[in-house]
C-alpha cells in the first residue's frame, strides 16, 4: 500500500512541476502516475510489475519519474531506467531529470552509465601514442585480429584526445567527443572485460570507465539502456547494476526489450575467421615465450595453451565441410540453412560436444593464464617489464573472450531437445567479405525471450515498469506477454492520449487503392498517385515497407519529383531529416521517402510532416529465420502463425507509422494507407480497429 508521506511527495511534486512548467494537468499522466505507484507499493511481488502504454503527447517521463522516485528513496532501492538508444539516455541525463528536480525541488542523484565499448582506456590510448611516436602501428588487437595503420589525420585525432584526457577536459566517452570518430579509430581506444586488468590498472583512478561506474554506488537513480541491462542480467545480475532485488526498472520504448533479449541471449561462431585466428595463436604465444622464460610457471602453461587449441583447430576444421553440404544443398537466394525444429542431427551434435568439451578445458587453461598475468601486474619484483605483461594481458583477455563465444554457440548444439521444450532457431549462412573470401556463419538463437526474461528479470528484480506510446498489437496487450514472459498478475494499462485525433487528422484508405501484395499492380497505382499525396510547401512521409519497391517506385517517377524527394540510402538518416527540415523551414516542399527506420522514433512535428503515406500493411517478411523457427514451433502446437505473429506484428508497425503525423497537441494533417486489403480482407478490420480514433474516410 502507498504509504501516506510518499503519496504527498508525489501530488506536491507534480503540483509544482505543472505550476512551474504552466501546464494544465493531462488525464494519461495523472492516470500513469497513479498506476506506476500503486503497483510499486504492492506487497505482493508477483503484483509489483506494471505495464504502461502511453501515446505521444502523454508526458510518460515525468509520469514513471514522478511516481517511482520517492517510492523508491523510502524502500531504498535504485531505480534504473532503461531506454532503447543512447540518445534518450542522453536526454534523460542532461534534460528531462534536472528540469524535474529543480522544478520539483528534489535532490536524487542520478548517474549515466553505457556499455564499456563507449569509454576510451588510458591504458590502449598511452599504447597507441607510444606506437605512433615509434611509428610501429598495427599493435593492437581486435576482433577480427587485422592490424591497424592509422594515418596521419587519425594519429594526430589520437594526440588530441590524449590530451584531452590528460588534462581533463575529456570525460573519456566517445558520445561526450566533439567530432565524429570511426569505429576502427574508436576501436583501437577500448577493451572488453577480459581485456581491462580492473583495479590492478596504474590508470585506474583516471579510467573513465571505473569513473563512471564509482558513481553508481552512490546514486539514486541510474540511466542505462536495454543492451547494459542484459549484458548485466547475463552476467547473472549485479555484475554491472544494483543486484536485480535492489532495483526499481523501468523500461522505456519497451516494445523493444523482446528482441533486444533475444538478440543478446544469441550466439554465433564464423568458422573460418575462428580458425583463421586460432591458426595465428602459435605464433603470437612463440612471440612471448622467451619474453615470459624467467617466470617458468607461466611459460610451461604455454605449450599447453597453444596444444589444446590445436585440438580445437582440428575440430573446427571438420565442421567446415559438414556444415557446407546442408548449404550446398540450400535453394535460398541468400545460400542459408534453417535446422527445421532446432534439431541441427546427430553429426553435427556429436561435433559440438566434443568441440565443447575442449573449449571449456582451454578455457580453464586460459583463466589460469589470466590470473597468473593478473598477479604479475602486482608484482613490482616481477622479471618482466610492465608494459608486455600489460600487452599479454590484453592478448590472453582477448584469446579467452573468443573462447567464451565459442563455447555459448557449441554448448547450446550438442544438446537435444526435451520434449515440450522450446527449440533454438539454429542456422547456417554463407558469408562473402571484401577479397572473395567465403566463410560459414552458424548461429543458435532463442526463437523467443519470455523464458529468460521471467528466470532472469521478473521473478528476480524489486519490481518493473514496462512502458512505451506503443505496447499493444490489436488492442491487446498479448503479443507483448508472449514475447517478454510478462506475468497475468501484471496491472496493465493503456492511459488517455493527449490528442483529440478526430480533429486533428484524417485517415485515408483510397476507394481505388491496390491490395498490396499484388506488387506490380501496387506500385503502378503508387507512380501514378504520387504527385496527388505530396502536400505543397510542407513534408510529406512516404513509408515502404520493401526496399525494391520504394527504389522501384522512385525511378519511374519523374526528374521534377526527384528533385522533391530524399530517399532512404541517399544520405543517412539524420542526415535525411536535416535536409528535410531545412527545405520547410525555406517555404519549400519536401518528401521523405523510408523504410522501417523512419516509422519509429522520427520527430516531425508542425509542417514538417502534414501527411504519412503508408504503402502498404508492414507484414514481416516471412524470411528472417527467427520468425521462420518461431512460426514453426507455433504451427506444431496447434497455432496459426499468421493470426499469432503476423498480424499483431503488422498491427504494432502500422500503429507506428501513424504515429509519425501527431506529435503535439497543434499538429494536424492526413495518413493514408495504400492497401485495400484494410477493406477487402476480414482481418482489415481488426487493423483498422486498433489504430488511433482519427476521423475516418475509408473506401
Amino acid at each position: 500500500m502507498l504509504d501516506a508521506d510518499v503519496r504527498d511527495i508525489i501530488q506536491q511534486g507534480y503540483r509544482q512541476f505543472l505550476s512551474a512548467r504552466e501546464l494544465s494537468p493531462r488525464l494519461g499522466q495523472k492516470q500513469m502516475i497513479g498506476a506506476i505507484a500503486n503497483a510499486l507499493s504492492d506487497d505482493d511481488a508477483d503484483k509489483r510489475l506494471a505495464v504502461i502504454e502511453a501515446g505521444t503527447g502523454t508526458g510518460k517521463t515525468v509520469g514513471y519519474l514522478m511516481a517511482a522516485l520517492p517510492i523508491a528513496r523510502a524502500l531504498k532501492k535504485t531505480v534504473v531506467v532503461a531506454t532503447g538508444t543512447i540518445a534518450l539516455q542522453e536526454q534523460l541525463i542532461h534534460k528531462d531529470l534536472p528540469e524535474l528536480m529543480e522544478t520539483c525541488d528534489w535532490d536524487f542523484s542520478c548517474a549515466l552509465v553505457k556499455g564499456r565499448g563507449r569509454y576510451a582506456c588510458n591504458l590502449r590510448m598511452e599504447q597507441i601514442i607510444d606506437s605512433v611516436k615509434s611509428k610501429d602501428a598495427g599493435l593492437f588487437l581486435f576482433e577480427d585480429e587485422q592490424q591497424f595503420n592509422p594515418n596521419a589525420e587519425t594519429e594526430e585525432l589520437y594526440r588530441e584526445m590524449a590530451l584531452a584526457l590528460e588534462d581533463g577536459t575529456w570525460d573519456g566517452e566517445r558520445d561526450s567527443w566533439e567530432t565524429r570518430i570511426k569505429d576502427i579509430e574508436w576501436r583501437a581506444l577500448t577493451v572488453d572485460r577480459r581485456q581491462c586488468t580492473g583495479r590492478r590498472c596504474r590508470f585506474v583512478n583516471q579510467c573513465p570507465f571505473f569513473n563512471a561506474r564509482n558513481n553508481l554506488d552512490e546514486s539514486e537513480v541510474i540511466v542505462a539502456n536495454h543492451d547494459l541491462v542484459m549484458a548485466d542480467l547475463a552476467l547473472g545480475g549485479g555484475a554491472i547494476l544494483p543486484a536485480p532485488e535492489d532495483c526499481i526498472y523501468i523500461f522505456d520504448e519497451g516494445h523493444r526489450l523482446g528482441d533486444t533479449a533475444v538478440r543478446h541471449f544469441g550466439a554465433e561462431c564464423r568458422i573460418n575467421s575462428t580458425l583463421s585466428w586460432l591458426e595465428r595463436l602459435p605464433k603470437q604465444i612463440k612471440g612471448q615465450t622467451p619474453i615470459f622464460a624467467a617466470d617458468t610457471a607461466l611459460s610451461d602453461q604455454l605449450p599447453r595453451i597453444e596444444k589444446e587449441a590445436g585440438k580445437i583447430t582440428e575440430l573446427l576444421s571438420m565442421a567446415y565441410p559438414l556444415l557446407k553440404q546442408y548449404v550446398d544443398k540450400s535453394d535460398h537466394i541468400e545460400s542459408r540453412h534453417r535446422f527445421a525444429h532446432g534439431d541441427v542431427g546427430e553429426a553435427i551434435r556429436d561435433l559440438a560436444a566434443q568441440i565443447t568439451k575442449s573449449t571449456s578445458g582451454w578455457m580453464g587453461r586460459l583463466e589460469v593464464l589470466e590470473d597468473t598475468l593478473s598477479e604479475a601486474l602486482s608484482d613490482k619484483n616481477y622479471q618482466v617489464a610492465l608494459p608486455d605483461i600489460e600487452l599479454f594481458y590484453q592478448q590472453a583477455g582477448n584469446w579467452l573472450g573468443r573462447a567464451e563465444k565459442l563455447l555459448a554457440l557449441w554448448d547450446r548444439l550438442h544438446k537435444e531437445l526435451q520434449q515440450n521444450e522450446m527449440p533454438m532457431a539454429c542456422w547456417l549462412r554463407l558469408d562473402e567479405s571484401g577479397g572473395g573470401n567465403i566463410d560459414i556463419s552458424i548461429n543458435a538463437s532463442p526463437i523467443q525471450a519470455a523464458e529468460i526474461l521471467r528466470e532472469r528479470l521478473w521473478g528476480s528484480c524489486y519490481a518493473a515498469v514496462v512502458t512505451s506510446a506503443t505496447l499493444r498489437s490489436l488492442g491487446n496487450f498479448n503479443s507483448l506477454q508472449r514475447e517478454t514472459g510478462m506475468p497475468n498478475t501484471a496491472s496493465y494499462l493503456a492511459v488517455a492520449g493527449a490528442f483529440n485525433y478526430a480533429e486533428a487528422a484524417t485517415l485515408r484508405v483510397p476507394s481505388d487503392a491496390v491490395e498490396g501484395n499484388n506488387v506490380e499492380e501496387h506500385s503502378r497505382y503508387i507512380v501514378d498517385n504520387f504527385e496527388s499525396m505530396v502536400e505543397d510547401r510542407a513534408g510529406t512521409l512516404l513509408l515502404f515497407s520493401s526496399k525494391r519497391q520504394m527504389e522501384q517506385v522512385y525511378d519511374e517517377l519523374s526528374r521534377d519529383m526527384h528533385k522533391l524527394i530524399l530517399i532512404q540510402g541517399q544520405y543517412s538518416n539524420r542526415e535525411m531529416v536535416r535536409l528535410h527540415k531545412e527545405r520547410i523551414d525555406q517555404g519549400r516542399t519536401s518528401i521523405l521517402m523510408g523504410l522501417a527506420s523512419f516509422a519509429e522514433g522520427v520527430d516531425l512535428p508542425g509542417d514538417y510532416c502534414k501527411h504519412v503515406v503508408i504503402a502498404k500493411l508492414p507484414f514481416a517478411v516471412p524470411d528472417d529465420p527467427l520468425q521462420e523457427a518461431l512460426a514453426e514451433w507455433i504451427e506444431d502446437n496447434g497455432g496459426n502463425s499468421f493470426f499469432d505473429i503476423s498480424l499483431p506484428i503488422a498491427s504494432l508497425r502500422l500503429i507506428q507509422a501513424c504515429g509519425r503525423l501527431l506529435r503535439t497537441e497543434k499538429d494536424t494533417g492526413t495518413v493514408s494507407i495504400l492497401d485495400k486489403r484494410l477493406i477487402t480482407k476480414r482481418y482489415g478490420g481488426q487493423l483498422l480497429n486498433a489504430l488511433p480514433p482519427f476521423r475516418r474516410e475509408v473506401g
